[in-house]
């Protein structure tokens, strides 16, 4: 599926559609066992914009680099972070991608080229550019894709980044899922231009906006975008409007907007939109949507079955990484 054109057949539809639910059903448990205290600290549910990390993430080689933020559970699922692995490291446990020490925020995995999972908004531009940077120097071939909300265009790491990216011709991918609010803060507050592409092209970056709530819209500009990054070296933007039908964090009793405006995004989802239109079309029948449900359900049993199991680090252990003893 590499290369700038989008194919949408039967099995590849299927495969968008059960990566969506599989994050979607994956998050609502996780929002379960918070309530019951499995899962503790902060949790930021990514209900709404499946269809980001969805789209784009297929689209990369193995050896291409990925740069998440805090709300990063989905892109550590398809890009192949096992969900136990995830899980594991929600629940505090050794067994956790990160050792149980990073938690619901620090998602990490070398494995797969995942770099986290990064708490501080904004603070994987620079890393992305690092990372880019890194692979020019060297000559590696690979694209590095950076996923940020529009709330981190306030940072000043979010102006230094692009415009590094573009003095230096990096190949990185900057992805920003513009949800419209930036914890409680709505776009038109904060920014005075909301057209968040144009500030990329105020660097001299090739930029675009896509429909961040259309699967195939966003692959289709996934696509665009890596084939372009890859063939000239050159960052590339891509701002996909999308929305999170959750609150910010489980703290987040979302004053700040109407429930009648969530219904209403509700309604133009990203699964409940593509289901729809491949069923309108007989792509898809039932006993798929069974079968994805069913697998779905039984990853996420074994996953809550492995991080019950996982170990607590000993105590004696909790010091490491932290400080570096002195040599004699």
């Amino acid at each position: 599926m590499h290369g700038d054109k989008p194919h949408l057949s039967r099995p590849h539809a299927l495969e968008l559609l059960k990566q969506m639910i599989r994050i979607r059903r994956f998050e609502d448990k996780c929002a379960e066992l918070y309530t019951q205290e499995k899962i503790r600290g902060f949790l930021h549910l990514y209900d709404g914009e499946e269809a980001v990390a969805v789209g784009v993430i297929p689209v990369l080689t193995a050896s291409d680099r990925i740069v998440a933020t805090y709300r990063e559970h989905g892109h550590a699922l398809v890009r192949g972070v096992s969900m136990k692995a995830a899980l594991a490291e929600m629940y505090g446990k050794r067994e956790g991608c990160s050792g149980g020490r990073g938690g619901s925020m620090h998602l990490f995995d070398r494995s797969t080229n995942f770099y986290g999972g990064n708490a501080i908004v904004g603070g994987g531009l620079p890393l992305a550019v690092g990372l880019a940077l890194a692979d020019h120097m060297c000559g590696e071939p690979n694209v590095t894709v950076c996923f940020f909300g529009e709330g981190a265009v306030a940072e000043g790491e979010f102006h230094e980044s692009l415009n590094l990216s573009a003095l230096w011709g990096l190949p990185v991918l900057f992805i920003c899922e513009n949800n419209l609010y930036a914890m409680g803060t709505a776009l038109a507050l904060s920014e005075s231009e909301t057209d968040i592409h144009l500030k990329a092209a105020s660097y001299r970056i090739a930029s675009e906006a896509v429909d961040g709530m259309d699967v195939v819209a966003v692959e289709a500009a996934a696509r665009r975008a890596v084939h372009t990054v890859r063939e000239t070296g050159k960052p590339y933007f891509l701002e996909c409007r999308t929305y999170r039908f959750r609150a910010h964090s489980m703290f987040d009793a979302q004053l700040y907007r109407d429930k009648a405006e969530v219904e209403a995004w509700r309604k133009r989802g990203p699964i409940v939109r593509f289901q729809g239109w491949l069923e309108q079309n007989a792509i898809i029948h039932p006993q798929d949507l069974e079968r994805i449900e069913a697998d779905v359900a039984a990853e996420i049993a074994d996953a809550i079955a492995f991080a019950e199991a996982a170990t607590w680090e000993p105590i004696e252990d909790l010091t490491r990484f932290v400080h570096a003893e002195r040599a004699n």
